[in-house]
């Protein structure tokens, strides 16, 4: 009996320390993440256009437990910064950034993006693990074996029954460019700022809607 109650208040305390979380853990009544608002996604942050390293169309994902280095910068990133959307099973930070795997060449752990693609989707990416260089391309963009420049970093479980496994026991045959939202060549990245947009729409819990310094004549819907 003594052996089992030791046994529990390691796992406990295990979870304790990494601070990892599952979306429901909280009493938040309102989620941060919903790939539903991915269809028509509004950059909340402003930021700044750089270059399109590569325009490829694959994104590959990982599971965030092959990340195993306790002593590394994305273990912890990965385990106190970001949750686990139990629908998905994608990771996003507090302010709905998903989490992926991206070259040197985005930067650091933590840096932020908004990758649009030419179907006119925006996906927001947090760099929450980093593509080794000698797996990328000279310009430590792209990996270099399936030409991906977005590695998702997910929670393989519960992406399986969201998204289901094909003839290769792979998640969408290892690319999510095979699902709908996901598919499209990247024409645009812009590295976002700590600074919110003036124009962005804030929608109160009674629906009212903040028009603050905001052109309803400009309004593009996340573009």
């Amino acid at each position: 009996m003594k052996k089992v109650f030791l046994l529990l208040l390691v796992l406990c305390m295990g979870l304790v320390i990494s601070g990892f979380s599952y979306e429901n853990d909280s009493d938040d009544e309102d989620p941060v993440f919903s790939i539903d608002e991915l269809y028509d996604y509004q950059k909340e942050f402003k930021s700044e256009e750089i270059k399109v390293c590569a325009s490829g169309t694959a994104k590959t994902y990982m599971d965030y437990r092959s990340t195993t280095a306790r002593d590394s910068r994305q273990y912890w990133f990965i385990h106190d910064e970001l949750t686990v959307d139990k629908e998905t099973g994608f990771l996003y930070d507090e302010d709905g950034f998903i989490g992926a795997a991206l070259g040197s060449f985005y930067g650091e752990i933590g840096d932020r993006f908004y990758f649009t693609l030419d179907s006119g989707v925006v996906l927001p990416i947090v760099k929450c693990e980093e593509k080794a260089d000698w797996d990328t391309d000279y310009s430590n963009c792209y990996h270099l074996s399936d030409n991906s420049v977005i590695e998702f970093v997910i929670d393989k479980n519960y992406a399986l029954n969201y998204f289901g496994r094909l003839s290769n026991d792979y998640i969408l045959n290892g690319n999510y460019n095979n699902y709908h939202l996901f598919k499209g060549a990247i024409v645009k990245v812009e590295k976002v700022l700590d600074e919110k947009r003036e124009d962005y729409v804030t929608f109160e819990k009674n629906e009212t809607v903040t028009f603050d310094n905001y052109d309803i004549f400009n309004y593009a819907s996340g573009y």
